[in-house]
């Protein structure tokens, strides 16, 4: 079985022949390969046949480190790391270069892996400089607030079929709507300006022949249920430092909901190598039977995350793995 086969068995809610692994943010292609991804504003300073040298070689380091690696699907940049110029920022590209790398991306990965990217389509919570204004609007003006979730999705599908015709797989929306204490939004709010732009967007990802994705961080407990009933193909973040619990979740949408994720950030950037292996392996032999699991961070793995760290999670997989394949073996004799 492909690796493309394997997630996508996975996305589906049933079981894989290896547990795929996918990371919504990776960025240590750098480290990976030894060379480095042309991103960012040291791109967008290239001349345009630089960057169209840059756009192909960026392909070829992402799909060879993602092949080293293991991976069953690799995300391509987006922009919603742009920075404003001289501070740091590292996977983002301009526009029309995020397209252009997509599509160069998805030719040279073929049938070796799943492309995703962030098409958008749902609202999420408010930033921090317009966090009291957007707080005010859902009880003041909550008509500007439908208006805004509209525009949203209308955005989010254009951009998701868009991605589609580039060769984009898995789409996903990075909408977070929790934080620490739960859900942002009141169970009212949710239904009026989140659930039915998110079953909407689901479903026409679906019909594009796509995989949906909800990226949150927070604490999702009171919306689990919701989630699962949506069309929604997976969740990913499973967030750990908000109190989520990826072995309660799985047993509440088993069958209905993939997870993606959940080791826990933070120990891939702090932890030791033996605490990385360890943790990845009690998640696995808790969440990987009956399937429905891709394997990866609780978020983005961040630059200093050392490559040793990302490689005990990797390690931690294959002795999961041959370990599975054993136990079969002496099940058949």
């Amino acid at each position: 079985m492909t690796r493309i086969h394997d997630i996508r068995q996975a996305l589906a809610c049933r079981k894989p022949a290896n547990v795929p692994v996918w990371e919504i943010e990776f960025h240590l292609w750098d480290a990976v390969a030894g060379r480095r991804l042309l991103l960012g504003h040291e791109f967008a300073r290239l001349t345009a046949a630089e960057q169209e040298r840059a756009l192909q070689a960026n392909a070829g380091i992402m799909a060879a480190a993602a092949d080293e690696l293991g991976f069953a699907a690799v995300t391509a940049p987006g922009g919603y790391w742009e920075h404003a110029p001289g501070q740091p920022a590292y996977f983002w590209l301009p526009d029309p270069a995020r397209d252009a790398q997509v599509r160069i991306l998805a030719g040279l990965a073929e049938s070796r892996l799943l492309v995703a990217a962030e098409s958008g389509g749902v609202l999420c919570m408010p930033g921090a400089a317009d966090y009291m204004d957007f707080s005010y609007r859902l009880f003041d003006a909550p008509e500007q607030v439908d208006e805004q979730a509209r525009a949203t999705l209308r955005d989010g599908l254009e951009r998701a079929r868009r991605l589609r015709d580039l060769g984009v797989e898995l789409l996903f929306t990075a909408s977070d709507i929790a934080d620490n204490h739960g859900v942002f939004f009141n169970p009212a709010q949710m239904e009026r300006f989140i659930l039915p732009y998110l079953r909407e967007w689901a479903a026409e990802v679906r019909a594009l022949g796509g995989w949906s994705v909800l990226h949150s961080d927070g604490n999702l407990d009171a919306c689990v249920e919701a989630l699962a009933e949506s069309c929604l193909s997976a969740l990913q973040a499973i967030d750990p430092v908000a109190g989520m619990d990826i072995r309660a979740v799985k047993r509440r949408v088993a069958g209905r909901l993939c997870l993606c994720g959940n080791v826990d950030c933070g120990l891939l950037l702090t932890g030791a190598p033996e605490q990385v292996c360890a943790a990845t392996a009690r998640l696995l032999a808790d969440c990987a039977p009956g399937g429905g699991l891709v394997l990866g961070a609780s978020n983005a793995v961040q630059p200093e995350v050392p490559l040793a760290n990302y490689r005990a999670l990797l390690a931690a997989r294959q002795a999961h793995e041959q370990g599975r394949m054993a136990g079969n073996e002496r099940q058949i004799r």
